[in-house]
């Protein structure tokens, strides 16, 4: 069989679900020219949060005509707001190649998330795939094969049923929603330091449910450099910041260099 070209879901989807190292950039900002830029830098997929971040339909819809744009080397993912039907539907009509479901806590919860990706007789997913049949699908059979569906385990309870969700039928991988399952087990911040070891302890069975799931494993991370470091560690794929971060983060170096030169004579 030939393998599909690089960038296009097909062939995101064959290697998120052989388990290849995948490495992407989050995205929160309604800027589908940035967005765009973004996805031409060799990213593997570009997440655009639709829970937290700051787009709208239309801004999900403009972002990933732009990651889609000549020259990207992504894929578009969606993480919707809530694990139902309706969201997911219209993140994936407008073309995304995946959705990214928070606050997965049971197997139930699980297989609710896979119902919803896909058409019947496999789910419920509601046939109108407006853009995303210029390139996925639009046979139901080929578009359960080239979008993906990620559950989120970022809760306590997600944690405790982590081996059953990793084993629901039809599920691709999951993905760590680190600042919300650290204060799940115990933290009292985003970053408490005090729950590391648990912490730690909790991404060790996470990964080993996965792997032994056979589904991919994924997780956000502060920087490239800690990216790396969860891909050593087992996880498959995993997410840069957020394009919000590092313009205050590009913002704020260039002040303080500009500050530190010497005052005018």
């Amino acid at each position: 069989m030939t393998r599909a070209p690089s960038g296009t879901p097909a062939a995101f989807a064959t290697a998120l679900r052989a388990r290849e190292r995948l490495i992407g950039y989050w995205s929160v900002l309604d800027s589908p020219v940035s967005t765009e830029r973004i996805a031409r830098l060799g990213y593997d997929y570009v997440a655009l949060d639709a829970q937290h971040g700051l787009l709208a339909y239309q801004g999900i819809l403009a972002s990933l005509i732009a990651i889609d744009t000549k020259g990207s080397t992504a894929v578009g993912l969606v993480r919707v707001e809530a694990n139902d039907p309706a969201p997911i539907g219209r993140a994936l009509d407008a073309g995304a190649a995946g959705v990214i479901v928070p606050l997965v806590d049971t197997a139930e919860d699980a297989a609710a998330a896979v119902a919803a990706v896909r058409y019947p007789p496999l789910g419920r997913r509601s046939y109108g795939p407006m853009r995303s049949a210029l390139r996925i699908g639009p046979v139901p059979a080929e578009a359960h094969a080239q979008t993906v569906v990620l559950a989120m385990i970022e809760t306590a309870d997600g944690l405790a049923n982590v081996e059953e969700i990793c084993a629901t039928e039809g599920l691709d991988g999951i993905y760590v929603g680190p600042s919300d399952l650290r204060i799940g087990i115990g933290g009292a911040s985003s970053n408490d330091p005090a729950v590391g070891e648990r912490f730690e302890s909790a991404l060790l069975t996470i990964r080993e449910a996965a792997a032994a799931a056979g589904i991919a494993a994924g997780i956000h991370n502060a920087d490239g450099a800690s990216a790396a470091r969860r891909l050593a560690e087992g996880f498959t794929f995993a997410t840069v910041s957020s394009d919000l971060v590092h313009l205050e983060q590009a913002a704020g170096h260039h002040l303080a260099a500009a500050r530190a030169t010497g005052q005018p004579q």
